[in-house]
């Protein structure tokens, strides 16, 4: 029978990290991956360029992981996103930062940051298992037994659970940790989907009056059912098929799931053209463009102002035609459209399902993870790192480095334990 000192299983970002950092310290370690490719998620990360971090400041990167992100404050005194930036550049791969603190490889290309965590792992002699699936682990006091899908046996010291949530179940993630952190008596949070497209059967969606429409650096806000503001993100969004997608609405959408999960059937969703300016403001702006253009079409006059399939919504929702003069144009008419240009609210009734998701809400209880170290408080010789955690982020490599942090302390740890 095999015996390793740290067995990772799941090679996407934090098990590939986990498995480093094991390594690094001395310990024997074997990764274990079910598929046939190894960092798959970080492949197809940041639209196949890979966003591995962000540069924020970390009280504002935290601020940025909504899911429990305060639980990482003590990993982050351990290892942070300032030290995944110099982790990577020591071993080759340049980083270039772009909007909001993003990190990226200068060569826009993924497959170097794989290959870079790959050729470590081939450097420190790794053992590496594709295409094997772990069918159970049987947990004893002072060693772990893996038993593999063809029935053979591998003993370790440490082991470390990095196999995911359930977003994105084509890299691999497919909901096979929970039931090992079951077994060994962890509480598994609700799981829910979050950075994920949202569901509206409003006539605008049904008709696709507005399907392929993207709206710019808009606020997005989620209105709770007394109409108060819950959270607002300002960033751009997309008109769909089935609903409304792209960054704001991701970022928005685990505030819509949560809404939905307290037995709400539908959640107003509002948005702001002009999130920099006042109503007062755009209404003065308004008014003096109609004074100096009395003869004209109050549609050419605002013409450019927002996108013209948009204009074309608003001007009909408020029943103005395209030959009505900006003389005709009531008080009444321009405080309306001026109100849907900040305030037009629409409801959504879903998500798509988690499979569909970015990423995992939910998870292992982080209750029961020993913050500095990602120790299991139920079993001895147990780690837990990346999505399957009850930790989730925005887009924008924030799960990236929760991955990456979470999976250096559990690797380093696990191989302390198992070497002790």
């Amino acid at each position: 029978m095999l015996a390793y000192q740290v067995i990772v299983i799941g090679g996407g970002p934090s098990g590939l990290m986990a498995a480093i950092a094991a390594a690094e310290q001395g310990a024997s370690t074997l990764l274990i991956e079910k598929g046939d490719k190894l960092g798959k998620k970080l492949a197809i990360s940041g639209g196949g360029r890979c966003n591995v971090t962000n540069r924020l400041p970390q009280d504002e990167l935290i601020k940025h992981i909504p899911g429990n992100g305060r639980f990482l404050y003590s990993a982050f005194s351990v290892f942070n996103n300032y030290d995944i930036i110099d982790f990577f550049e020591n071993l080759g791969v340049a980083l270039k930062e772009e909007d909001h603190g993003r990190m990226f490889p200068v060569s826009n290309k993924a497959k170097d940051v794989v290959n870079a965590l790959l050729d470590r792992l081939e450097a420190l002699h790794v053992t590496i298992r594709k295409n094997t699936t772990v069918e159970a682990i049987n947990y004893k006091e002072d060693y772990h037994t893996i038993i593999l899908n063809d029935g053979e046996k591998v003993i370790t010291k440490s082991v470390i659970i990095a196999v995911g949530g359930k977003a994105v179940p084509y890299t691999g993630s497919t909901g096979d940790g929970y039931k090992w952190a079951k077994m060994a008596g962890h509480t598994i949070t609700d799981l829910y989907p979050t950075e994920v497209p949202l569901l509206s059967n409003e006539a605008f969606i049904k008709n696709k009056q507005l399907q392929g429409l993207a709206l710019r650096n808009i606020g997005l806000s989620v209105l709770n059912k007394k109409g108060k503001k819950i959270i607002t993100h300002q960033m751009d969004m997309l008109f769909t098929h089935f609903g409304v997608s792209g960054p704001a609405v991701l970022r928005c959408s685990q505030y819509v799931v949560k809404e939905l999960k307290k037995g709400e059937t539908t959640v107003p969703m509002q948005i702001d053209c002009f999130p920099d300016k006042t109503e007062e403001q755009l209404l003065n702006e308004l008014n003096d463009s109609i004074t100096s253009n009395s003869k004209k079409t109050f549609r050419n006059v605002i013409k450019g102002m927002i996108p013209e399939r948009y204009l074309t919504f608003l001007l009909e929702k408020n029943d103005i035609s395209d030959t009505l003069k900006c003389a005709n144009i009531s008080w009444e008419m321009r405080t309306q459209f001026v109100h849907d240009l900040k305030h037009f609210t629409f409801n959504v009734y879903g998500s798509q399902p988690i499979e569909k998701a970015f990423v995992t809400g939910g998870g292992v209880s982080i209750k029961e993870i020993v913050p500095n170290t990602m120790q299991s408080k139920k079993m001895n010789r147990l780690y837990f790192c990346g999505e399957i955690l009850d930790i989730h982020g925005y887009t924008g490599g924030y799960n990236i480095t929760s991955a990456l942090v979470t999976g250096r302390l559990a690797g380093m740890n696990a191989a302390w334990e198992a070497l002790s």
